[in-house]
């Protein structure tokens, strides 16, 4: 991206050590569990994300993507810090039709670094505009997590910071999952069908116990003794009955649900 503006980024305490990050990530972890409004939601990702100078946050959905069958009519909130210029800005260019964040959260799972995209051979020179100009506005480089749903439907993340250097392995990590707890609490992700419970087999509690431990379908089936494709099997039938196309995030719903130990 365009390194050729500078801003001076406010004085903030950033984590460096990571006995420092998870003690950050721990103490947002309860402090989201005890917000109760959107406002209150959002203002606890901010604090967080600011340990890795992450000065701006943008979430919700692309309106084409949203899922017509969420119990809340099917639209995602849409929650963000970005400079009032950029937001003006941004409608006037129509920038929210090329955004090439959401081109890529469409058919990508894994957090991505901004930089990544801008230098992709596919991104196209009006994409990478859209880059340019957002660093003039201080959006000088950012991750992007795209949150997919049931249904074809996605909501994206987004921490932007006023720097140009990339935010490092460890701090894209926990962004991702700091962003998944907030949209699992935003959107009302554990949300189901008349308000019950799915009920899981015994082995598709299994695996996606180990699932939430950071585990592979091989790690799994060597663990479990069965086969890498009877994993993915029990697995894929999991993220149907929670309704989501994340194992991430169906792990998490499934501790929250109480469906495994936490």
């Amino acid at each position: 991206m365009s390194d050729q503006f500078s801003l001076d980024s406010p004085s903030y305490c950033e984590v460096t050590t990571d006995e420092e990050v998870a003690v950050a990530f721990d103490m947002f972890l309860s402090q989201l569990n005890g917000a109760i409004r959107i406002e209150q939601l959002f203002d606890r990702l901010f604090v967080f994300a600011r340990n890795f100078n992450c000065r701006w946050i943008a979430y919700g959905a692309p309106a084409q993507f949203q899922d017509p069958h969420r119990q809340n009519g099917g639209k995602t909130p849409v929650s963000l810090n970005y400079p009032p210029e950029w937001q003006e800005h941004c409608v006037e260019k129509g920038y929210d039709k090329i955004d090439p964040t959401v081109k890529r959260s469409r058919f990508h799972s894994a957090a991505f670094r901004w930089s990544e995209v801008y230098k992709d051979a596919s991104t196209t020179d009006s994409e990478r505009r859209v880059f340019d100009e957002a660093a003039k506005f201080g959006l000088r480089s950012g991750v992007t997590i795209p949150l997919h749903g049931p249904c074809g439907s996605f909501s994206t993340m987004n921490f932007a910071q006023t720097e140009t250097r990339d935010l490092e392995n460890i701090a894209v990590a926990y962004l991702q999952l700091a962003a998944l707890h907030f949209h699992l609490q935003v959107v009302g992700c554990l949300d189901v069908s008349g308000g019950d419970i799915p009920s899981l087999s015994a082995r598709e509690k299994e695996c996606i116990r180990w699932v939430a431990k950071g585990k592979s379908s091989w790690d799994i089936g060597v663990i479990l003794g069965i086969s890498q494709n009877t994993v993915n099997f029990h697995v894929k039938n999991v993220l149907r009955k929670l309704e989501t196309g994340s194992r991430t995030v169906a792990a998490l719903k499934a501790a929250r649900l109480g469906l495994i130990e936490p």
